[in-house]
């Protein structure tokens, strides 16, 4: 049987020093993303495909609300990023320092303050969620140069060292008395569990509370 192909079926030779007029699928497909690619580009450049100022601000600017509380006693009115926890509101937009960051998790209570009376870790809530309600921090328990009782009774037990949690166990503190569970040690060391004291003043801070207690 015959090997030999078809004259039609045979590729056309091209001499050696020759190529082919008709583009290969490589030369093709570069040819294709160079002339794309300057296109786009050029596009980009002109600014026919570039967003407005004004537009890329509003896409990359987080949603904020307008919240309006009474904090210590004064009404304030914020626009905050509506991932604002009370304590950054407190801190970083209002300037009341005296709330610490320590967990800023919930766990160590050192944030602690009073949200229409009651104890709140303010590094886990939302300001945005406050509309209306009253805070007090600790720089609203003194009445000026009077200090609160509790204050007082931390001077005089002794009862803080490095003094960085303090601010939330005499705000935690006030809220226990309020909440009325002073009525022995143990009450008082089970609902002030949650304000951790690394330098260990518990004994100390339990006894400044049910002396306040037994005062009010």
């Amino acid at each position: 049987m015959s090997t030999e192909l078809p004259e039609s079926a045979v590729p056309p030779t091209t001499d050696a020093g020759e190529s082919s007029s008709a583009p290969t699928r490589r030369t093709f497909i570069a040819t294709s993303t160079a002339v794309g690619g300057a296109v786009v580009a050029g596009g980009v450049i002109g600014g026919s495909f570039l967003a407005a100022p004004e537009e890329v601000a509003a896409a990359e600017a987080p949603p904020s609300s307008r919240v309006s509380l009474t904090v210590n006693g004064t009404r304030r009115t914020v626009t905050v990023d509506n991932r604002t926890s009370l304590l950054d509101l407190l801190r970083e937009h209002l300037g009341l320092v005296g709330s610490k960051k320590g967990c800023n998790a919930g766990a160590c209570g050192a944030c602690t303050v009073l949200v229409d009376g009651r104890r709140v870790n303010s590094c886990l809530t939302l300001a945005v969620r406050l509309e209306g309600a009253e805070v007090t921090t600790i720089e609203g328990l003194a009445d000026g140069d009077r200090l609160h009782p509790l204050q007082q009774a931390f001077i005089d037990e002794d009862a803080f060292q490095c003094g960085y949690c303090t601010p939330g166990q005499i705000v935690s503190g006030v809220g226990c008395i309020q909440e009325g569970h002073t009525g022995s040690p143990e009450e008082i060391r089970e609902w002030m569990s949650g304000n951790i004291c690394r330098c260990g003043c518990y004994v100390k801070i339990v006894r400044a509370v049910e002396q306040t207690a037994a005062r009010k």
